[in-house]
């Protein structure tokens, strides 16, 4: 039984961390809405906790699943953050999606305490968190991600090392700008050919077997078509993740067009109201311009 702790129980976060402690693991948890760790230390067995200090004065290791690199910042080097109550040989393993560069700042800081840190976001939506299908691409050192490695086996079925701090982070932009993209050709697609007349549900039949086929426009178009915008995977976040990677590619000098169009696409979508919703939930923009909202045909007479 190791001496763990989760900080950020979210949609993500929380099925993470109940995982962790159904593994017989000793979990220690917070969240800034401390009633959420009470509640899964209620249910589950894990130790709720006040700060993130006091996490990390309860483990060895500790993982953090949050919102953003401000929020990040501050549960790891602010006044109560974790490496207050960290001790040399702590190990903090970050899943959250923030900025590359803040990221190995803070790996940079915290080696010079003794204290290891592991870039690993983790991509597979609400539902791969709560089944332990989540693939991690983590940055840091190898042999500190080799020794945390059943943790994550608990958490996720694909573990990807990809270097160096901060590598687990670019892969992860990347992953998460080819996502934003894909998803608004598949809204301008399907409001395209719903509005020409053709059906959704044939439409869909045509891409999933065709070269345009994409897991993603499977799994979000039944959703689209029930406007079911249930959040597995927030309008908000992927905005948030879609600006990190346009950061990103200033940096690298890489010029990213189609990915800045998108990013005012999502934002369009929050300033609609969207921003909590689902990712697949964006496609209302382009509805609303186009006048036309994608439904199969028989689900439109209802």
């Amino acid at each position: 039984m190791a001496k763990l702790g989760f900080l950020g129980l979210g949609i993500m976060g929380m099925p993470m961390a109940r995982r962790l402690v159904e593994a017989g693991h000793n979990v220690g948890v917070w969240s800034h809405q401390a009633q959420k760790a009470k509640e899964l230390a209620g249910a589950s067995g894990a130790g709720f906790c006040s700060t993130p200090q006091e996490v990390a004065m309860n483990a060895d290791c500790v993982f953090l699943c949050v919102g953003d690199t401000a929020m990040s910042r501050e549960v790891v080097l602010g006044p109560v953050g974790l490496v207050q109550g960290a001790r040399r040989g702590f190990t903090i393993v970050d899943c959250s999606t923030i900025s590359a560069q803040e990221s190995m700042r803070m790996a940079a800081e915290l080696e010079k305490q003794g204290i290891d840190f592991l870039d690993a976001p983790c991509t597979g939506s609400t539902s791969g968190a709560q089944g332990g299908t989540l693939t991690f691409m983590v940055g840091g050192k190898k042999e500190v991600f080799e020794r945390v490695r059943p943790y994550f086996e608990t958490m996720g079925k694909l573990l990807y090392y990809c270097g160096s701090s901060g590598m687990g982070l670019r892969a992860k932009l990347t992953q998460n700008l080819i996502l934003g993209n894909l998803l608004q050709a598949f809204n301008e697609g399907l409001v395209l050919s719903t509005k020409s007349g053709v059906d959704p549900n044939l439409m869909l039949d045509i891409l999933n077997n065709s070269a345009a086929r994409s897991g993603l426009i499977a799994a979000k178009a039944p959703a689209v078509f029930k406007r079911d915008f249930t959040t597995h995977f927030s309008v908000k976040w992927l905005a948030k993740d879609i600006g990190l990677a346009i950061e990103l590619g200033s940096e690298m000098g890489v010029p990213l067009p189609l990915t800045a169009l998108a990013q005012q696409l999502y934002c369009a979508a929050m300033a609609e109201g969207y921003g909590e919703d689902d990712i697949s939930g964006s496609i209302r923009v382009l509805e609303s311009l186009a006048g036309c909202i994608v439904k199969p045909e028989a689900a439109a007479k209802n």
